[in-house]
């Protein structure tokens, strides 16, 4: 479906008025009656700051500037959309009404955007926003009403809407846009830049919602704490003694330690197939494999051991002696699908414009354990490292996109706790992968290998490995050549491992890739809205 930007002139706005029936000072219906709000003859100076449509009429709320200053807000009704950000000269008729110029109204019906400029906003852009009013089309009324008067019903064959944009540098403005079907009023929408008076709605049955993605990515982010805190705090939990006794419940002791026997160590991470078995257990599949029907007790999962510890911390808590911990247990892998949906996929949520996801996530300490059995902080780090596991998934979706150009940006970001003798190692990844668009001029008789090739893929580690302390990674793989670039906190390791690159491009070499660049820099690599995302160290036509 697609959508008209109509042109609406003054001219065009003023007999629109006329043909609604606007009188010489339209009436706003105070909600709440304000007797002797203003003088008489005083006139104030009022901004709609936001509007609801409420079924034929709309429900906006005012701020009223006095001429002393002093300023408050106002609950009115009005027959007309004002839009956001509209600022017209007001009068008090009566204790539950105030009057506006038509002259006014003329620039409130206009503040709406008329038009797209595509040099700021190119064809093919992604605008997102939230319907705020739709109504029969101004053009359709009198027909509508003669076809009425003559025993005839028709369907409306225009409606207009007004849409708030969320996204992009537009952002906050209000747009008018007519369409062949009413949109919903409070649904998001997400439309395609087609020319300056034409967008193309996309349907989004499918994906996700990329607002109320951003708005859930933020609220787990608030939430998150890292990973190796939970673990320190497991380690450091008394075993059993001599005699068998143990502090722990058999249960919750039986989950701890399940979710360190799952962990890979270094030596594990050095092999194709222990790096693919750490990615799989790593509990960024752990919700696909809940809504395919999967049990998720075949496959080792880290988030589902999480939960596990979870459910068992639960019934120790007080005022909880009587809780299932198996039924706990059930319930929250039935609701995790449900969860995930809701989480992603609601729709009518109103984000602030997103941000660029942070890589890596910064270390994050929700406190530390004040006894042996201090469960609820136990429960509180577990819960922040479920967040922390979330954050990351909900990170690689915000990530996934279409550019303009067509190529397909498909990115997963996780972490994985990694065993290093007796301490504990979280490494987190984000793999990027581009599919460029089909071109007209490529062969049908071009294997899949062959297209696979052509599909670049962009890694970046971080993990903080003693004796060398933080370290990045940043590295892309195009038809086998390989361009890596690292960078090192610590002083001395920088120098330390662009000592050790001459052995790392032998090795790589002898894996059958065409090595590039390898650079390792002291320092950390550079954060902006221009990321290693948008660049390309290979040439892919040289």
């Amino acid at each position: 479906m697609t959508g008209d930007i109509p042109n609406l002139s003054p001219v065009a706005a003023a007999t629109a008025l006329l043909r609604a029936g606007v009188s010489a000072g339209e009436v706003l219906k105070l909600m709440e009656p304000r007797e002797g709000l203003l003088n008489s003859g005083q006139v104030a100076n009022a901004e709609v700051v936001s509007l609801k449509q409420l079924g034929e009429d709309f429900q906006l709320l005012l701020k009223l500037t006095m001429d002393n200053g002093r300023q408050t807000t106002l609950p009115v009704s009005s027959s007309l959309p004002l839009t956001p950000g509209t600022s017209v000269n007001v009068a008090q008729g009566s204790a539950d009404t105030l009057t506006i110029s038509v002259l006014d109204l003329q620039k409130a019906v206009t503040t709406s955007l008329t038009s797209i400029d595509t040099r700021q906003l190119p064809s093919g852009t992604l605008l997102q926003g939230k319907v705020l009013t739709t109504q029969v089309a101004a053009q359709n009324v009198a027909q509508l009403a003669g076809q009425a008067a003559s025993g005839t019903t028709a369907q409306p064959s225009s409606y207009r809407s007004i849409v708030m944009l969320l996204n992009t540098a537009l952002a906050g403005n209000s747009l008018t846009l007519d369409s062949p079907q009413p949109l919903r009023v409070g649904s998001l929408l997400s439309a395609q830049v087609q020319n300056s008076q034409a967008l193309n709605f996309v349907a989004m049955p499918d994906r996700l919602d990329e607002l109320a993605l951003a708005q859930q990515l933020s609220t787990q982010q608030s939430r998150q704490g890292s990973l190796q805190g939970l673990l320190t705090a497991l380690q450091n939990l008394p075993p059993p003694s001599g005699d068998g006794a143990d502090n722990l419940p058999p249960a919750l002791r039986a989950s701890i330690d399940q979710l360190f026997a799952d962990l890979p160590d270094l030596q594990q991470m050095t092999t194709a197939k222990g790096v693919a078995q750490a990615l799989n257990t790593s509990g960024l599949f752990m919700e696909s494999r809940l809504l395919a029907g999967q049990n998720p007790t075949l496959v080792p999962d880290m988030k589902a051991n999480l939960l596990r510890v979870i459910a068992q911390l639960l019934p120790g808590l007080p005022d909880n002696a009587s809780y299932d911990a198996a039924a706990a247990g059930n319930t929250l892998a039935r609701a995790m699908p449900n969860v995930i949906r809701n989480a992603l996929g609601t729709l009518g949520l109103v984000a602030a414009p997103s941000v660029p996801v942070n890589f890596p996530l910064p270390s994050r300490t929700l406190g530390n354990l004040e006894g042996k059995d201090d469960l609820e902080m136990l429960l509180k780090l577990a819960a922040g490292a479920i967040s922390r596991l979330q954050s990351h998934q909900l990170g690689g979706l915000e990530q996934t996109r279409t550019n303009a150009d067509g190529t397909q940006v498909t990115t997963w970001q996780l972490e994985i706790p990694m065993r290093n003798a007796h301490d504990i190692v979280p490494l987190q990844v984000r793999l990027q992968r581009e599919d460029a668009p089909e071109r007209e001029d490529t062969p049908e008789s071009a294997s899949q290998e062959t297209r696979e090739k052509e599909k670049l893929w962009r890694v970046e580690l971080a993990f903080d490995l003693e004796p060398l302390g933080p370290l990045q990674v940043q590295a892309q793989l195009i038809a086998g050549s390989l361009s890596s670039q690292m960078w090192a906190q610590r002083e001395g390791a920088a120098e330390l491992i662009s000592g050790e690159l001459d052995n790392l491009r032998a090795r790589l070499v002898a894996c059958g890739l065409n090595v590039k660049e390898l650079a390792c820099n002291r320092g950390v690599p550079a954060q902006g809205s221009r990321t290693v995302l948008e660049q390309r160290w290979i040439d892919e036509n040289a």
